[in-house]
């Protein structure tokens, strides 16, 4: 990897995607009940809680930092364990007392990596029931529910011959998309999406860490980054 500093590769990578008039994301949130959202990114303080595991532990913190940086206060919480599934969260007592311990203005509800690209069976038994309680419970306390999509892994799922980063990050899409359905057209930020730009100018690999799973540094703040277009309205250039 060249050894340049985050700000030059920023830089760098929306020079990119200037070039090729692309934008952070190709699928805009769900347009369903977006009179609320909308109202939300006209807030100068916002208060966030992110539910989900390890790929979750790097972006809260990058996003209050971005928002800072644009004048905006967005202020968060999480409930993150390393390798945790939904269905975990939803039994796990802690979690759902730091959901409720307050009026949020959004839930941010995030799958273990796998499971949304796995057959439709799967996630129907495994990740819709999870998603739809969590999104109950957000509602329950005058919260908007976001689900975030992540991506593929860098190599494509393990085990399964032939797979890559676009044909999982496709199947990721989709067993977003179809949970969000499922829990009543939750909102989606489509992190995966922002990244699928980024490795078509030939650059992905640098979002992720090591191990061709969990973002790296740059892999943060570009998640950060479509948390904070969706969140404010706006692209935080």
């Amino acid at each position: 990897m060249t050894k340049l500093t985050l700000a030059p590769k920023l830089m760098m990578f929306a020079k990119i995607l200037g070039l090729f008039g692309l934008s952070s994301c190709v699928v805009p949130p769900a347009p369903v009940k977006s009179e609320k959202l909308k109202a939300l990114t006209q807030k100068k303080d916002l208060s966030v809680l992110f539910i989900g595991n390890s790929y979750s532990f790097g972006v809260p913190k990058t996003l209050e930092k971005i928002a800072k940086e644009h004048g905006r206060n967005i202020e968060t919480g999480h409930s993150t364990y390393g390798g945790w599934y939904l269905h975990q969260h939803m039994k796990h007592q802690p979690t759902l007392n730091k959901l409720r311990s307050r009026k949020w203005d959004l839930v941010v509800i995030q799958e273990q990596s796998l499971l949304p690209s796995l057959s439709e069976r799967e996630r129907r038994k495994k990740m819709d029931p999870a998603v739809k309680f969590l999104a109950d419970e957000a509602r329950g306390i005058g919260a908007v529910p976001l689900l975030y999509q992540t991506w593929g892994r860098r190599d494509g799922a393990p085990g399964l011959p032939k797979d890559d980063f676009f044909q999982m990050n496709q199947r990721v899409r989709q067993g977003y998309r179809r949970a969000a359905n499922t829990a009543g057209d939750l909102f989606i930020v489509p992190v995966g999406d922002a990244w699928e730009q980024l490795f078509k100018t030939g650059n992905g690999q640098e979002l992720f860490h090591p191990d061709g799973s969990h973002p790296s540094s740059l892999g943060d703040h570009v998640t950060a980054r479509e948390f904070y277009r969706v969140l404010c309205g706006a692209s935080p250039d």
